[in-house]
């Protein structure tokens, strides 16, 4: 029986039974990875598969016919929508949220680190950048990361920070 998995929204294989396994085991194939062969009706996470050497004992669309030609592995067309033919789909198990965006959590602490020292630019500076980047790498990822809001609230907080420092410069400088 041939397998075919999915890592970094890419399409590998067929490698045998025995082969996935292995890899599963050695972590190679991590077990949200998405797994397929021909017998299921949709891409199931490796760690879903009871048995590699039968199809019919993964929990997610055993028995049912694919939609479409899964056995030709390809490439995720860049920028291409989830969901689109050739697309594999990212978002693993129900209920598994994506991975945050590290600069989303940077831009969220230096927000709050920034608007509870109001007279010290630089957090502030740094969550505005982060948050900038960290929307612009999620937007990119297609799904494969989170952290949206906190990147937002880190912008927020940031724009808050700045303000609140620049009204206490502007009123130390003014004389009353």
């Amino acid at each position: 029986m041939e397998w075919f998995y999915a890592k970094n929204n890419e399409r590998k294989g067929p490698v045998s039974a025995s082969q996935l396994r292995s890899m599963v085991v050695s972590g190679e194939v991590a077990g949200s990875d998405l797994v397929w062969c021909e017998g299921m009706g949709n891409w199931i996470s490796a760690s879903e598969v009871r048995d590699f050497d039968s199809p019919h004992t993964g929990e997610a669309g055993a028995g049912a016919v694919p939609e479409q030609d899964t056995q030709s592995p390809q490439v995720v067309p860049p920028g291409a929508p989830p969901g689109a033919p050739g697309t594999i789909p990212n978002a693993g198990p129900a209920g598994v949220k994506p991975p945050a965006n590290g600069k989303a959590i940077a831009s969220l602490v230096c927000g709050c680190v920034g608007v509870i020292c109001c007279s010290i630019f630089i957090p502030s500076i740094l969550a505005v950048i982060f948050g900038h980047i960290a929307k612009g790498e999620i937007r990119a990822s297609g799904g494969q990361q989170g952290g949206d809001g906190m990147a937002l609230a880190g912008l927020i907080l940031g724009y808050v920070g700045l303000g609140i420092g620049f009204l206490g410069l502007l009123r130390g400088l003014v004389p009353s």
